[in-house]
């Protein structure tokens, strides 16, 4: 299935998620909605794990070029995103070959 986030209208945070993501990874829910706004921005379907609800995963870039690899799902279209890190070297790799960055 593929998403139309056009028809998102923000984002859904709460405070455990902005917070895991910062512990684990330092990444800030700023950056996290910089990569929405980035192009280019990889978005596939996370079939594995869309079990309760549909999920989504994405590599993108922040306004710094920083290269992020985020879970995502849509509630009430609003973007809330469920994990956030530095993309893996595989995943620059890939990153970087569809988006000839």
């Amino acid at each position: 299935m593929t998403i139309d986030l056009t028809e998102c209208v923000g984002f859904q945070w709460d405070e455990g998620n902005s917070q895991k993501n910062w512990d684990k990874h330092r990444v800030t829910g700023s950056e996290c909605e910089q990569v929405f706004f980035n192009q280019p921005l990889l978005v596939k379907d996370d079939i594995s794990h869309s079990k309760t609800e549909s999920r989504y995963y994405a590599l993108g870039r922040t306004d710094a070029n920083r290269q992020l690899f985020l879970v995502f799902t849509v509630r009430e279209n609003l973007i809330r995103v469920i994990s956030a890190r530095d993309m893996s070297r595989r995943e620059r790799k890939v990153y970087e070959k569809v988006a000839k960055v």
